[in-house]
């Protein structure tokens, strides 16, 4: 092994959607960092690897006009535009692609992370922020929680609620990762952490604090949570895919494989197509879904997968598969849930259903809370997912999103502070994906305020300038509008504004429409529509009073919330979504200064356009002329800044 050392300002260990949105908003906040990720592709479970759709607060597009903004919208814009057959390694070529061109970040593919050293100072008081989540004030270790009808709770064996206790203030100074494809050792200095590796390894090898099961009932009073604490999670999935011949195949399985017949499927486990295929096959939550993951789960879901394929061919239920024949078979199971590292907030159910708000709110989600039989397709009297439906979106604080005992630990994805209960609407990778881009931002703040996580949150001035920041990068906030800048000081005017659609709209502080979220009606409009542009243009003015000097100009513009954007090997799911550029976005335009220079677009396909002047330029008036869209008759802009 050849040994080297490297030092940044951010390691992000894992590379699923989540580890890849931090690692590419810290880049371009101006951090260096180092993104560590144990696969050759990035994108974790929504790689080709394991072929699992993004989902998000929009839910599949059901909830209208909720769909994620931020990086994850771009990467899905330039997916559905670049990729329309929706060939999923192409897709790991587009993650690929934009981590690569941010010269800030230095990746490490096949790298894993395998240690860390920790300073441990005599002060052991909990850390800022922490609270009373912080623990009891025992040593460090492995407990079981016990509940309140005795014993360490239901599960099998009574194992009770596993949850690890590490010091009570702490700080890792290094990272070790090893690549053995080349036989590299790396020693990974940095001055925060962000682990998004889903099972938690940076962070447990740090001695974060972390649980792994389900809570009962008592412990944070939730209604969903069961009677008895047990160790028992969700299980894991391995995903199939199919393709129409022109002919008959037939199919011969393995003698391995498992045999169903329609009595094991009767609840909620319909087959009513296979070119995708099928989520609910989830086996493994009874057991270690870390440790027991690449054998014994993996195996049995190679049983059961196989297994399914041959009850559709020859089953004689489904006489029309006749011509179709298995395209692709995972050779990764899709995990949902492990380690669940404890913050100084523990979200639970009461903050999904009342959409309470916090003051730090980071990032928001929506997916309902869908629970699963750990047992998987082995349960075969209850169905695959019981979901309990969310009547709004609810904020995530800041404080889920990092260790209440390891100062400068971030954690994003599935692994994030949340109850069992809470967890399960939480871990869908869109909300995972903008929880990532909030870590990135947020560990850009705490250099440049030189503070640590809790101290960014116990600062309300400081917490103020994050949420900012997250605004700037089109990220949402459920409950904090972006600040002014000089176009709310101009005078506006449009060469047309169509019906309730005035080009005020532009500068009121929201991004998107709100919609009726079950019929996507209009409530409240926020972008300026111009009248059907008919093969000329439209245009918007801002003009000052006195000269101002101008280095960058922002055009925010509407890419379809009200519909699902998705890369799926499902048909179903694709019927629902444009694959290729989205409609309502504006194509072609042209920003002019005063009468002088001027900065032309021609084939735009993103919602977020930034341009920044080589030199600040003084004028008294900025004009965007709007020439062509890829589909609607009329221009649309959420908004236009200037600074």
């Amino acid at each position: 092994m050849q040994q080297h050392e490297l030092d940044t300002d951010l390691l992000v260990a894992g590379g699923g959607m989540a580890g890849v949105c931090a690692a590419i908003a810290a880049a371009r906040q101006g951090l260096k960092v180092v993104l560590c990720q144990d696969r050759s592709v990035l994108g974790g479970n929504a790689s080709s690897e394991i072929r699992m759709h993004i989902c998000g607060g929009d839910c599949h597009g059901s909830r209208k006009g909720t769909r994620e903004s931020g990086l994850i919208e771009e990467l899905r814009i330039e997916d559905a535009y670049r990729n329309p057959e929706r060939c999923y390694p192409f897709w790991d070529v587009i993650l690929y692609e934009k981590v690569v061109a941010e010269p800030n970040i230095t990746l490490l593919l096949d790298t894993v992370v395998t240690g860390a050293d920790v300073q441990t100072p005599e002060d052991q008081s909990p850390l800022p922020g922490a609270g009373d989540a912080a623990g009891d004030g025992g040593s460090s270790g492995d407990i079981r929680v016990k509940d309140e009808l005795g014993g360490d709770g239901g599960g099998s064996g009574d194992e009770g609620l596993f949850e690890h206790r590490g010091p009570r203030r702490a700080r890792i100074v290094a990272a070790t990762a090893m690549r053995q494809l080349t036989e590299d050792q790396f020693v990974i200095r940095a001055k925060y952490y962000a682990d998004c590796t889903g099972d938690g390894r940076l962070g447990s090898e740090a001695g974060a604090d972390f649980r792994i099961g389900r809570e009962s009932k008592s412990m944070h009073d939730e209604s969903l949570a069961q009677p008895k604490s047990d160790r028992w999670t969700l299980g894991n999935s391995i995903l199939i895919t199919s393709r129409r011949t022109d002919h008959p195949v037939a199919f011969i399985p393995p003698p391995w494989a498992r045999k169903f017949d329609p009595q094991q499927l009767k609840v909620g486990r319909g087959i009513r197509s296979w070119e995708y295929g099928f989520w609910w096959v989830e086996w493994g939550g009874t057991l270690d879904t870390i440790k027991d993951n690449c054998t014994t789960i993996r195996h049995e879901l190679y049983r059961i997968a196989l297994g399914l394929w041959d009850y559709v061919k020859n089953s004689g239920n489904y006489p029309d598969s006749v011509n179709w024949t298995l395209d692709w078979i995972g050779a990764i199971p899709g995990k949902r849930e492990s380690r669940r590292f404890l913050g100084p907030h523990i979200l639970v159910q009461s903050d999904l259903q009342t959409a309470r708000v916090f003051d730090d709110e980071a990032a928001y989600g929506g997916w309902a809370i869908d629970l699963h039989p750990p047992a998987g397709i082995d349960a075969v009297d209850e169905p695959p997912f019981t979901p309990t439906h969310l009547p709004h979106l609810y904020g995530i604080p800041l404080r889920c999103y990092f260790s209440r005992n390891i100062e400068n630990l971030f954690m994003a994805g599935r692994n994030i502070s949340a109850t069992h209960v809470a967890f399960a609407s939480t871990r869908v990778m869109a909300t995972c994906a903008i929880g990532g881009e909030a870590v990135g931002v947020a560990a850009a703040r705490c250099l440049e305020e030189d503070k640590t996580p809790g101290e960014l949150v116990a600062d309300p001035k400081a917490l103020e300038r994050f949420q900012q920041a997250l605004l700037a990068e089109d990220l949402t906030l459920l409950n904090v509008r972006r600040e002014p800048d000089l176009i709310h000081d101009a005078a506006l005017d449009a060469s047309s504004s169509a019906g309730n659609r005035p080009v005020e709209l532009i500068r009121d502080g929201h991004r998107r429409d709100q919609l009726n979220q079950k019929t996507a009606e209009l409530i409240e409009p926020h972008a300026w529509h111009s009248t059907p542009l008919s093969g000329g243009e439209a245009w918007i003015e801002a003009r000052f009073k006195s000269p101002r000097k101008i280095s960058r100009i922002e055009l925010i513009f509407d890419s379809g919330f009200q519909r699902q954007l998705v890369l799926s090997p499902g048909d179903s799911n694709t019927r629902r979504t444009i694959r290729g550029p989205q409609p309502e976005l504006v194509r072609d335009y042209t920003i002019t200064l005063d009468e002088g220079p001027s900065i032309q677009v021609a084939g735009n396909y993103q919602r977020r356009r930034r341009h920044r002047l080589e030199v600040p330029t003084e004028c008294r008036k900025v004009r965007v002329t709007f020439s062509a869209t890829h589909g609607v008759p009329e221009a649309r802009l959420f908004e236009l800044r200037i600074s």
